[in-house]
């Protein structure tokens, strides 16, 4: 069956996790684009007071504080949509959370409250959204990321998640394709973006973390998502290191390996000590309306090779800049010499 998705103009999109980061910034994107919004998080003063500014500049948003780890809750965002617009067309499961620490020093209870919002508060929206789009056609958007397929140390419980993640998304898609569903499923995969996403994880190291560079503004992945919520499209990577990461896994896994051994551990910890009484958003919700984490690094506004991925009519140039990517990779890979040196691991 062919898939027909709608104008963003003429869209009811269901967003969970808006409140911040690429949450935030795909709702201010897509009101612009004349969509009407469902805006669910955590965090209702920040909700409401987004809704507020849509509101002024003239989008209908409708408020739902939620916990997407309850699937009750879930369920209640897909029941307040459906009261207030008659129905959804896209629905985009955004929300997440972190923790950053070597995984025999993370405890069992974060570990799990990391799955009851990066994997099962997927599965509950993906399901809730399939139910009432089945019959009528829609997008179905789950953001995953680069760590699913080359897992980050240092990120190992969250890198599980998206691992998860993907596999749900993967055997759902194919599922809804061999009955037909007039449902486009979506896997987006960004690599390291400039939001406040270490700031808000829990931290068990001695310094606060970092992403590894390149990073990516989070329109990067605003972008790609709406473009999905308008043309069907099985998987986006976001960045080119996105993509060169993924190739590098498939191709050469040990010298993936090596690579982050000799990097990893120091890319993803900054020299700032780690705040004291951390009020991470594994267990409460963030706050600020922030899309973006203070970074004094140098951050890519745009991604080649996503536009280009995009754009079929720019296909080769995707390619081209994939290749490039993991030349890049490679380079720096034979730059970092061979001294068989140990991470940097602090006490």
């Amino acid at each position: 069956m062919r898939i027909h998705l709608k104008r963003l103009s003429d869209q009811v999109i269901v967003i969970t996790g808006a409140s911040s980061g690429i949450g935030l910034v795909t709702a201010r994107k897509a009101a612009r684009n004349g969509a009407r919004m469902v805006l669910a998080a955590r965090s209702g003063e920040e909700l409401q007071r987004l809704a507020d500014e849509l509101t002024i500049k003239g989008c209908e948003a409708l408020v739902v504080v939620a916990d997407v780890g309850k699937q009750e809750d879930v369920k209640r965002i897909a029941d307040e949509a459906i009261r207030r617009f008659g129905r959804f067309d896209t629905w985009i499961n955004n929300a997440g959370v972190s923790i950053f620490g070597h995984l025999m020093e993370v405890p069992i209870e974060d570990a799990r409250r990391l799955f009851e919002t990066n994997f099962w508060g997927v599965v509950y929206g993906s399901l809730i959204a399939v139910e009432h789009l089945r019959p009528r056609g829609g997008a179905l958007i789950n953001l995953g990321s680069v760590v699913s397929d080359r897992a980050f140390p240092l990120q190992g419980m969250y890198s599980a998640s998206k691992a998860a993640v993907k596999g749900f998304t993967d055997a759902l898609r194919v599922e809804l394709e061999a009955e037909h569903a007039p449902i486009s499923v979506t896997l987006i995969k960004p690599t390291s973006i400039a939001t406040p996403f270490p700031y808000h994880a829990a931290n068990y190291l001695s310094v606060e973390p970092t992403l590894p560079p390149p990073v990516y503004a989070p329109e990067t992945v605003a972008d790609a998502i709406l473009a999905a919520a308008v043309h069907p499209e099985r998987e986006v990577a976001v960045g080119g290191a996105s993509k060169a990461m993924s190739m590098g896994a498939a191709i050469a896994p040990r010298l993936m390996d090596w690579y982050q051994r000799m990097t990893s551990f120091t890319q993803q910890q900054s020299s700032r000590p780690a705040r004291r009484n951390r009020d991470s958003s594994l267990h409460h919700a963030s706050h600020g309306l922030a899309e973006r984490g203070v970074d004094d690094r140098h951050i890519f506004e745009h991604s080649a090779y996503t536009s280009a991925r995009l754009r079929p009519v720019l296909t080769g140039v995707a390619i081209a800049a994939a290749g490039l990517a993991l030349g890049g990779l490679w380079n720096a890979l034979q730059g970092e010499g061979h001294d068989g040196g140990h991470p940097k691991r602090h006490p």
